[in-house]
């Protein structure tokens, strides 16, 4: 008796701790007739336990799902192994519901299969939000699959995860055989700007914005794109890798050069025709690695051409290092540019780094290469002829891929002529010759400077000037500005500091500039540039970039309405718009 009752009570503790499982828990003989099942199984069937013990597993499934039922339970008795399958069901109320089964064999003292154990789960929001998911990867893969843009995400270590199939029209890879390799190894066919872009982003984790880069395709001749590399950042916020966007601009930019001129390129500015002349050409060397020669006076802005070729080519990610060659004494600009070795001369306490070897896979930009002495000049021959240095006290050549970019406000043709230049180096500098005009044959150019001039002395120091008055820009216009575009800003700059208004008049300027040109008595070359400048030609130019406004000519010429007013009535030829 006592054995009775302790198995009794086993029976409803065992009973209990079923009951208490969130999960249903069912048996069924082999026929699958239900002899047992807890509490969760019956909320989850929608029944009272007396409703359903007894009942056919058929009832509560529709004819498929009875089927599929038959074969996975059959597979569980003929294998005696366990089974996990997932299928619907039909509650009380009519509403169905998605339960994920793994089911067992029951089997007697003498290990016969007798029925079935089930353990059920109900994953119907798991299944539904499963399959909208996948509903949504779907739509997210046709749109990668068709945007026109290439789209390629790399893990850390550079390696494509996945690219889409504009990959191959844009870049000559096709994306699916590109998965699991390096990216930059991919590319065989172009210049490979593109993976300093994504390296950046990969080791800075910054984003990156429309980089345009002209990509050197051999199949695809000037091909222009557009840029855009971010950073990939899962659920938990971790850094997995970087994404890079790739769209081909080069339609636009061959509408923009046809349609409008412009304003400026890179932090060069100007709107004249010889500017517009200086930008395509910049355009044509960004991306060629041939030395180039920038001329000009002082002020015009070298040093900015120097660095607009840097950056709007294909180095732009690798070093830019400015050396001033008239700064140096010929011992110490060695050693600038070539560095040396410690002990070569009195001083030289340790081994240093030369500027040339700083700038290996970028840009070095010479100013002033006109002053250098003939032992530098013949050691930097060797360099652009040879691609190879030696430091100072050495005697070991070192490789360097550099591209030079020298600056000169000299005539070099003269100096050779003088046998102050190598002649051989004059030529190798000479390949490409970027000559810069003076601000004085490009006054057209003034307003966009000043305006340019404004916004930045504004933010610097934190002031709210609108302009300079009519008299400046008159006074400005018949000024013959020695010191080119640099004069002009250090005058901008020199006004900011005594404004206390909203306009920059006569007053605020540097006295060399107000008394340069008397008000009744004009010098005679600025009456001779006046006349050139506001002359015919240059008023039937104007009046047709602002179609026929005559204030916005006035403007632009850099002379006051009435004078422009005087002058058309003088002639006849011009329109009476």
């Amino acid at each position: 008796m006592e054995n009775k009752k302790s198995l009794k009570e086993s029976l409803k503790n065992y009973e209990a701790i079923i009951n208490e499982i969130e999960d249903g828990v069912g048996e069924t003989d082999l026929k699958g007739n239900l002899t047992f099942i807890n509490n969760a199984g019956c909320r989850m069937w929608g029944y009272v336990r007396e409703e359903i013990i007894g009942t056919n597993y058929q009832s509560y499934i529709d004819k498929d799902g009875a089927i599929f039922l038959r074969k996975a339970y059959n597979q569980v008795y003929k294998t005696g192994m366990s089974g996990r399958f997932i299928h619907e069901i039909i509650r009380k109320d009519g509403t169905v519901k998605i339960v994920e089964d793994s089911v067992s064999l029951i089997r007697n003292a003498d290990g016969v299969g007798i029925g079935f154990r089930a353990v059920q789960r109900d994953v119907t929001d798991r299944e539904e939000s499963g399959k909208k998911l996948a509903e949504h990867r779907g739509r997210l893969e046709t749109i990668f699959e068709n945007v026109k843009d290439a789209i390629i995400m790399v893990n850390p270590e550079l390696k494509v995860i996945e690219a889409n199939k504009s990959t191959e029209s844009l870049c000559g890879i096709a994306g699916k055989e590109i998965t699991g390799q390096i990216f930059s190894d991919c590319l065989n066919q172009c210049n490979k700007t593109c993976c300093d872009v994504l390296k950046q982003t990969l080791e800075q984790k910054i984003t990156i914005t429309e980089y345009r880069i002209e990509c050197g395709h051999q199949k695809r001749d000037q091909q222009l794109v557009s840029v855009n590399s971010s950073p990939l950042i899962d659920n938990q916020g971790n850094f997995t890798g970087a994404v890079l966007v790739i769209r081909d601009i080069t339609l636009l930019r061959d509408l923009e050069r046809e349609l409008r001129e412009r304003h400026r390129f890179q932090n060069i500015i100007g709107r004249s025709k010889k500017m517009q002349d200086t930008y395509r050409l910049l355009e044509d060397l960004a991306n060629l690695e041939t030395t180039v020669l920038v001329t000009g006076e002082s002020g015009t802005g070298k040093e900015l051409v120097a660095k607009a070729l840097h950056y709007s080519g294909q180095r732009s990610f690798h070093p830019f290092v400015a050396v001033n060659c008239s700064a140096l004494a010929e011992s110490l600009l060695e050693s600038e540019l070539f560095g040396h070795v410690r002990g070569a001369f009195t001083g030289a306490i340790k081994d240093k780094q030369g500027r040339f070897e700083a700038a290996n896979g970028g840009t070095i930009m010479l100013d002033e290469i006109g002053d250098i002495s003939p032992l530098i000049q013949l050691k930097l021959l060797r360099v652009l002829q040879e691609k190879v240095f030696e430091r100072v006290g050495e005697s070991v050549p070192r490789k360097v891929d550099v591209r030079v970019i020298a600056c000169t406000n000299k005539n070099l043709k003269e100096k050779v002529r003088r046998g102050e230049f190598r002649e051989d180096l004059y030529y190798r500098l000479m390949i490409v010759e970027v000559a810069l005009p003076p601000l004085r044959e490009r006054m057209e150019d003034l307003p966009p400077l000043i305006d340019h001039f404004l916004h930045a002395f504004n933010e610097r120091f934190q002031k709210d000037i609108e302009g300079v008055s009519q008299e400046v820009l008159n006074k400005f216009m018949l000024y013959s500005w020695p010191g080119n575009v640099r004069e002009l800003e250090h005058t901008i700059e020199h006004a900011f500091i005594l404004c206390r208004g909203k306009v920059i008049t006569l007053e605020h300027l540097p006295t060399a500039i107000r008394d340069s040109i008397e008000a009744d008595k004009i010098k005679t070359n600025g009456k001779q540039y006046a006349k050139k400048f506001t002359g015919e030609e240059k008023i039937l130019e104007a009046l047709d970039k602002t179609d026929g406004n005559k204030a916005k000519a006035a403007r632009l010429l850099g002379i006051n309405r009435r004078t422009l007013y005087r002058k058309i009535n003088k002639k006849q030829t011009l329109p009476s718009t």
